[in-house]
């Protein structure tokens, strides 16, 4: 099959820092190498250190109709690869070929104009996409239902909250035919009834023959969406392949979450003017942060959090997948004095105890997440934001009895278990004979 994208040997070099002058002239250099040459020749060496590499000697080829995920650790190069390929950054070494139109949504609202309509930013993209007025017109009711923005369509998008801005420029993306759809994580925006709207489209789009590049830390996402997905670690490729094989080397390389995740600085930490997450933490039932847990003993995840506003009913609340992608269980805070009063100011710690002989043996991610109800606000949610992984022992009171291969699923409860007698041969009368 035709390879749509063809990547060779690219390398991305950044520099962190900034140098007080941009663009020195020659007069300046030799001015400043002149007053202070130790200081010149140190402060070129400091900028010399200060280069890193994004990306290096990264290959791959996506044939035409094929739905690619790209996954990896934060920092991995994920989102330099797809600015490379939507053209809005160059690569330090290397080449790229793409045969078709792309429509890039790197993050919300990439390409709008805030002075401009929802209606002007609609026809605006389709013509940047090379697209004929008639062909924008077209589509243009269908992304506008999609959107579910009628009502303010011809307001300055300037105007719109994130997540109307999020849901126009994934309907315009999505709907305007592109030959390639570059998406990078913006999902998260949006409310759980909106994404699994945005999923459903991106199936349809790959279904009708169109390329998909697809950047998530959604797991499930990427195993519904993606037959193939690659893993980016420090800049390199380290997998590629059917992505229900990645994603379980991804969960079980170390490449991926840690059984410990902090913030330290409240303007970095995932959340809101309401609440911010500080920490998450996987423990044992002695209290010590663990990555392996026997399957026979109860496990912890802790939540730290910081309420930054009275008045709010939060509910701390985990989603656990398995190193497949799949969702083994969702749970809230229930039963505790917070469950339907507003927590005033202060920091918290929320704990969740899984049971022993409960979880299957296998890695689990999990997800965190603080929301309201009444009023179905998510005020964050952190996706695999920690790690562990459970251990069966073949010695010891576990659902595996003395069976020693493989069990499949997703949980293994030690279930109790009785067994009678209700009928049994009258051997005594059979020997008398």
């Amino acid at each position: 099959m035709t390879a749509i994208i063809k990547v060779e040997s690219i390398s991305k070099q950044y520099r962190i820092g900034d140098l007080k002058s941009d663009y020195p002239t020659l007069r300046d250099a030799m001015a400043m190498a002149l007053r202070t040459p130790l200081r010149w020749g140190r402060s070129a060496g400091r900028e010399q250190s200060q280069k890193f590499w994004a990306l290096k000697d990264v290959s791959f080829e996506i044939a035409a109709g094929e739905a690619v995920a790209i996954i990896g650790r934060n920092g991995a190069g994920k989102s330099t690869v797809l600015k490379i390929l939507s053209r809005i950054t160059p690569p330090t070494s290397g080449r790229i070929e793409i045969h078709g139109r792309i429509s890039s949504l790197l993050e919300v609202g990439t390409g709008f104009h805030g002075e401009l309509s929802g209606r002007e930013n609609i026809f605006l993209n389709g013509a940047i996409l090379g697209m004929k007025r008639s062909e924008i017109s077209r589509k243009f009711d269908e992304i506008v239902e999609f959107a579910e923005v009628s009502r303010f369509i011809d307001t300055p998008v300037k105007y719109y909250s994130s997540g109307m801005y999020m849901r126009l420029a994934f309907a315009v993306g999505a709907h305007l035919e592109p030959d390639i759809l570059i998406i990078d994580e913006v999902l998260a925006v949006g409310d759980t009834r909106f994404q699994r709207k945005c999923i459903d489209k991106m199936k349809d789009v790959g279904a009708e023959g169109r390329t998909v590049l697809f950047v998530s830390h959604n797991m499930p996402a990427v195993t519904r969406l993606c037959p193939r997905a690659i893993l980016l670690h420090e800049g390199e490729v380290v997998h590629d392949g059917p992505s229900s094989q990645v994603v379980s080397a991804y969960a079980n390389s170390g490449l991926g979450p840690t059984a410990s995740r902090e913030w330290t600085e409240e303007a970095k930490a995932p959340g809101n003017d309401i609440v911010r997450l500080r920490a998450v933490r996987v423990h044992g039932e002695d209290g010590r942060t663990c990555d392996a847990i026997d399957i026979r003993r109860s496990v912890g995840i802790e939540m730290e959090f910081e309420v930054l506003k009275d008045g709010h009913v939060l509910v701390p609340n985990y989603h656990f997948l398995n190193q497949d992608g799949t969702y083994v269980f969702v749970t809230s805070e229930i039963g505790t004095r917070w469950q339907k009063q507003p927590r005033p100011v202060g920091r918290y710690v929320s704990t969740a105890w899984i049971p022993g002989n409960f979880l299957a043996e296998s890695t689990l991610l999990v997800g965190a997440a603080i929301s309201t109800l009444d009023q179905a606000i998510t005020h964050f949610f952190e996706r695999d934001v920690v790690a562990f992984q459970v251990i069966d022992s073949e010695a010891g009171a576990s659902a595996r009895g003395d069976y020693g291969g493989k069990i499949p699923g997703v949980v293994r409860p030690l279930l109790s278990w009785t067994s009678e007698v209700i009928e049994q041969p009258d051997f005594s009368e059979a020997a008398s004979l």
